[in-house]
């Protein structure tokens, strides 16, 4: 390694542990090692064990709820920044609270904007993450920001299925475009669902705007939180004529009774990234691992190279 080059190390908040191992494992170093001193109240406080001064310092944490995830990964930026870190690259597989991309109704905030100010303002000098909820919240950022596809890891299993009859197909109307970036790719057939909520995670109505009868479907979406729309939308379908539907999302959420929900759902698999853990096993959720993804790209951003070529569509 040349001395112009500082070295790189990769650290991890307490709950992406489980995926920060293996991205260590795959970029073929240990991961650092921290502390984590807790006060009787509920604070804590970070420490680095081992020299950071002058390093690339790659830290990943998904920031799903609680916020103490968030906290913990500003407060890991924060110590590295004043440890004298040459680069501090946040590595969120996950970025929570992306679904506040926008004013949606008077008097609520912008919480994506709020957590990109945050990392900025903690001392993130690049954010790497995965599948945001909507593209303009890279807009968000004064630093750079490296948005990687999971659809570099789902289409090869795509492929793999050998599946006739392909039908691409969005759970909303807002997903249309990942939808037909997929089926473009995979050189197939595409249908949209058309819902309305009553409010938060409820669901009125749906309709479906295209033909699935004898079709294999997929549905793809950027996360699965109750799975009420993608268990309603994979009835349908079914109801409309399809041979099958299965459904691919990065981020594994699957809160409340989601897992009842895909478990009775005519779905006959759901396909998700480690970038959530998931709290429960089921023998309908396959996971596909992002950490072989995240690796090849920060070894590649510390080498300087480019990244274009790790995005497939």
């Amino acid at each position: 390694m040349s001395h112009l080059e500082p070295e790189a190390k990769i650290f991890a908040c307490s709950q992406s542990v489980y995926l920060a191992e293996k991205i260590a494992e795959q970029y073929g170093i240990p991961l650092g090692k921290i502390t984590m001193s807790k006060y009787s109240d509920g604070e804590f406080q970070p420490s680095y064990e081992e020299s950071i001064r002058g390093l690339r310092v790659f830290i990943v944490c998904s920031t799903f709820p609680t916020a103490d995830n968030l906290m913990e990964l500003l407060l890991m930026i924060d110590a590295a920044k004043r440890a004298s870190a040459r680069h501090i690259t946040a590595v969120i597989p996950y970025f929570g609270w992306a679904r506040q991309d926008r004013k949606d109704k008077p008097r609520v905030p912008i919480g994506a904007k709020l957590v990109a100010n945050l990392l900025d303002a903690a001392g993130a000098t690049r954010v790497m993450t995965m599948d945001l909820h909507a593209d303009q919240i890279q807009g968000f950022f004064e630093k750079p920001v490296d948005h990687l596809f999971a659809s570099t890891i789902f289409i090869p299993y795509i492929e793999s299925l050998g599946l006739d009859n392909l039908t691409i197909a969005s759970p909303d109307m807002g997903g249309s475009k990942r939808a037909y970036a997929y089926s473009k790719f995979l050189n197939s057939d595409v249908v949209i669902c058309y819902k309305q909520r009553k409010e938060a995670n409820i669901i009125d109505t749906m309709e479906l705007i295209g033909d699935v009868k004898g079709r294999n479907v997929i549905l793809v979406d950027d996360m699965i939180d109750t799975g009420g729309t993608l268990a309603k939308a994979a009835d349908l379908m079914i109801e409309k004529g399809a041979l099958s539907v299965r459904a691919i999302c990065t981020h594994a959420i699957l809160s409340g009774g989601a897992y009842e929900k895909i478990e009775n759902s005519q779905l006959s698999e759901l396909i998700v990234t480690d970038s959530i853990p998931l709290k429960k096993e089921s023998n309908k959720i396959k996971v596909l691992s992002c950490a072989p993804l995240f690796a090849e790209v920060m070894h590649m951003v510390h080498h300087n190279n480019s990244i274009s070529g790790k995005f497939i569509m």
